[in-house]
């Protein structure tokens, strides 16, 4: 049987889940507090969820701003890893940011982390630039990436 994925906006009720994937994906996983000041109040913000059969297992985020979007994380849980949702999920959010506007996107990823790498440049995203330290965890330098949209 073939799964049925599901990508929709983020809603308060989706945080707990939400949490399971963040904490799994990221040595400084973000607080229950962002994530509901990003849904309540953040303006600029719009989280998108992808779910198999009723379960989160991957979010994204993105600021819009004027014409500028800005991905804040992506993640898809462990166990669902290498089938392609993330890069659906990312598809979605720059549809959503088109749709809203947006021009450009950008997005900070890890000098090591190849994968997401190739997964952006497949989408279009070119380097732009290091943030030099900018992980706190580990203080690794962030390969800037940006696409026009």
């Amino acid at each position: 049987m073939e799964a049925t994925y599901k990508i929709r906006y983020m809603v308060k009720e989706d945080i707990d889940d939400v949490l399971v994937v963040e904490e799994k994906s990221f040595a400084t996983p973000w607080s229950r507090t962002a994530f509901l000041n990003e849904i309540l109040h953040n303006q600029f913000a719009h989280y998108l969820v992808i779910e198999n059969e009723g379960e989160i297992i991957g979010y994204c985020g993105v600021w819009i701003i004027v014409d500028e979007a800005h991905i804040t994380n992506i993640a898809i849980h462990p166990n669902f890893r290498g089938f392609k949702l993330g890069e659906q999920l990312l598809v979605h959010a720059i549809e959503l940011a088109r749709t809203l506007g947006g021009t450009k996107m950008t997005l900070e990823v890890r000098v090591s982390n190849h994968v997401a790498q190739r997964l952006y440049s497949k989408l279009g995203f070119k380097p732009g630039g290091i943030r030099k330290q900018y992980y706190t965890d580990n203080q690794e330098d962030a390969l800037v990436m940006w696409v026009v949209l």
